[in-house]
């Protein structure tokens, strides 16, 4: 008996340290498709219903713009992986030095481990390209800190380092091939870009095709932007054709890396989504093209594909946003941007179901999830810690 119940705490060891489902280390994005969870209004659900409704649409991956401790709390055991934000108003005091990054990790980010899944932290936002270029002095060496922080408490291999950029980084992004840094941002952004090569973090990119539409309507064509039936450009150097822009602004950012030496570099894009409503001078700004650009959007992820110039690099993006944001200042269209409203129903189908109150759907786990989280570590460590206790008796 002994003899068997050794060779089944044997088999439990292996399955956990073999089983692919099983791992050791984190990595920032799960599959695919994520959503950014911006929390600009007074009226939307709690974070824990949140967390309900994003386990019920089966939503694995989130951004966060701070590291609100109410979200953090309400996201324990959820199974959903976070990047929480350091704000641009930090950035200045932690670049200092490693120790203000290490209070703020203590603070913000160490007392909810492990039970809260927090996978990354995005080093301020849109900073290089913004109108201020004090911030931009302070981007990398902020970035440094909190990794070195981060390494001193053993975190590197759970958390994420990294940054997200808007299109105003480019000099040209038409067609792909041309993707190229401006010359004033160069001097910032390949230091950083060597660091993040370093750490092996990606490039993150806010591409919106809706901006580039209602920048220039008659210019370009509302099919290409939504993903629908189109001629589509062909680049001429690269000998590619484009049925989508989407596709075509991950592929600047990828010309533009390979430009300045980091060809291997992936891009993930950290934002993107359509708003469902505008301004009379907001062009495309719709319910209708919002529900065919995100549903699109999310049948293309779905494949797991990558794009023309980069095929075997699956694209993964972010869509902006869960909810409307009542309280965003702006345009209309800055309050419109979600794909559920603020009470937790739909704006429109792609597919997600809305918030559902009852306890069976909240807490319902799939066998696929049940195998694929940290209820397997749970049991087996729980399994081999009876079995050591039973043998030593």
């Amino acid at each position: 008996m002994k003899d068997f119940s050794y060779f089944f705490l044997w088999l439990l060891l292996i399955f956990f340290f073999t089983s692919p489902n099983v791992i050791l280390t984190a990595h920032a994005f799960t599959g695919t498709y994520g959503v950014c969870y911006g929390r600009i209004a007074d009226n939307i659900p709690a974070p824990s219903r949140v967390a309900t409704l994003l386990r019920q649409a089966k939503i694995k991956n989130i951004r966060i713009y701070d590291a609100d401790h109410t979200v953090l709390t309400g996201f324990k055991n959820s199974g959903i992986e976070i990047v929480v934000g350091l704000g641009n108003e930090y950035l200045k005091d932690i670049s200092v030095g490693e120790d203000r990054a290490m209070n703020w990790i203590k603070e913000n980010v160490q007392p909810f481990l492990p039970g809260t899944l927090i996978r990354g932290i995005a080093i301020g936002n849109e900073i290089l390209g913004s109108t201020d270029p004090e911030l931009w002095e302070v981007l990398l060496p902020a970035a440094e800190n909190v990794y070195s922080a981060l390494h001193r408490l053993g975190l590197t291999d759970n958390i994420q380092v990294q940054t997200a950029h808007s299109e105003a980084v480019f000099a040209s992004s038409y067609p792909p091939s041309a993707g190229a840094f401006r010359e004033d941002v160069l001097q910032y952004m390949k230091p950083l870009l060597q660091f993040f090569s370093r750490i092996e973090s990606p490039f993150f990119i806010n591409a919106y095709p809706f901006l580039a539409y209602k920048s220039d309507p008659a210019e370009i064509d509302i099919k290409y932007a939504l993903f629908q039936s189109n001629k589509g450009i062909y680049d001429n150097k690269t000998h590619l054709h484009y049925d989508n822009m989407f596709e075509a602004q991950v592929d600047a950012a990828y010309a533009a890396l390979e430009k300045v030496g980091f060809p291997k570099m992936e891009v993930i894009v950290s934002e993107t989504g359509w708003a469902s409503k505008g301004d009379t001078d907001e062009a495309g700004a719709s319910l209708k093209n919002a529900k065919t650009y995100n549903y699109n959007l999310r049948k293309k992820l779905a494949k797991k594909k990558g794009t023309p110039y980069r095929p075997k690099i699956a694209v993964k993006a972010y869509v902006f946003a869960l909810f409307n944001e009542n309280l965003k200042p702006g345009p209309t269209s800055e309050r419109n941007f979600g794909l559920f409203k603020a009470d937790g129903s739909i704006s429109y189908n792609i597919g997600f179901p809305g918030l559902v109150s009852s306890k069976a759907a909240s807490t319902r786990i799939s066998f696929k999830e049940f195998f694929s989280s940290s209820y397997v570590l749970a049991l087996t460590t729980g399994a081999a810690v009876l079995l050591l206790d039973s043998l030593s008796q």
